[in-house]
């Protein structure tokens, strides 16, 4: 079993070539912290861009929604006078109308999760961290933002002072994340934002203690390549929050709870004071722009995570 943690596009990305290895054999636990209630409806974005990006159905441009997705929905929302600042597309509408009436029928999100997975084909096991809510909130010099405030509606056009996780210190693992990590054969930290789509999965103590005691490979792949974040606003975060922006400050974030991390050749300079950390590194390129490129980091990853097991 290939455990991996993941949220955002560039874990989606990574978890969709570690599918190709592994199939049913993988279990991807995902940020649940960016969830929120939108129309009367439950939102999962990060669930749903692992979802739809594992079932080959996620939109190619931008990472989220679906390949071909249409409108009109929001079109009459705003015509009517509704809020249109976050888009739901027609067809990912029915993802969120369906969560939201099986889960007020008393289905967990693990449950519903599972059934959407699998009606999309879906082979690998997408496990939300918790059935409980957590939910990421923003620091600012002007108070506290909702994250998906901070992140759509204001654009990550706001210098952040902190980030906190609401729910997190009562929130449980699920059965079916303990499961997988108890019988994790390698552990993936997907290149997604350290601070907002893999310090939520963190902040559950049932699971961070899992990841420090287990005694298999722990390995993760750097979101940043030359200084700068892939997607999304990692690294403007990590400057606004005192770390300077780099693979090596990745590694330092994840020191105690990684074995290795995956970077890219343009940070080959950064390998040995990572070393210095007490870790291994494995140096190629990281940026995945199709499936091809998914694949080739997911192989190399693996075998980077077994030669340290074996190691």
């Amino acid at each position: 079993m290939i455990v991996a943690l993941a949220g955002g596009v560039g874990g989606a990305k990574l978890a969709r070539g570690l599918a190709q290895i592994a199939g049913a054999d993988l279990s991807v636990i995902v940020n649940t912290g960016d969830d929120f209630d939108h129309f009367d409806l439950r939102i999962c974005p990060d669930v749903d861009t692992v979802t739809y990006t594992l079932a080959g159905k996620a939109n190619p441009v931008t990472g989220w929604g679906l390949e071909g997705e249409t409108w009109s929905f929001m079109a009459q929302t705003k015509a009517l006078g509704g809020e249109d600042w976050f888009q739901l597309g027609d067809r990912d509408l029915a993802t969120h109308v369906l969560r939201s009436q099986w889960l007020r029928r008393g289905e967990s999100l693990t449950q519903v999760t599972g059934k959407i997975a699998a009606a999309l084909g879906v082979k690998a096991a997408v496990l939300p961290m918790s059935d409980a809510p957590v939910r990421t909130r923003v620091q600012t010099a002007s108070g506290v933002l909702d994250f998906q405030d901070y992140f759509v509606r204001l654009k990550c056009d706001v210098p952040i002072t902190g980030l906190r996780f609401d729910g997190a210190a009562d929130a449980e693992p699920t059965e079916a994340v303990e499961h997988a990590l108890d019988a994790a054969e390698l552990v993936i930290f997907c290149p997604s934002n350290p601070f907002v789509s893999i310090d939520p999965i963190l902040a559950i103590t049932g699971i961070h203690r899992r990841l420090k005691a287990t005694r298999v490979a722990r390995v993760a792949v750097s979101p940043i390549i030359g200084g700068k974040a892939v997607k999304g606003p990692a690294a403007k975060m990590m400057a606004e929050l005192g770390y300077h922006v780099s693979s090596l400050a990745v590694a330092e974030k994840y020191c105690g709870l990684i074995d290795g991390i995956v970077i890219d050749m343009a940070d080959a300079d950064l390998a040995e004071d990572i070393r210095a950390l007490g870790m291994a590194v494995k140096t190629t390129q990281t940026l995945m722009l199709n499936a091809a490129d998914s694949a080739r980091l997911a192989a190399e990853t693996v075998e980077f995570a077994r030669e340290l097991r074996c190691g």
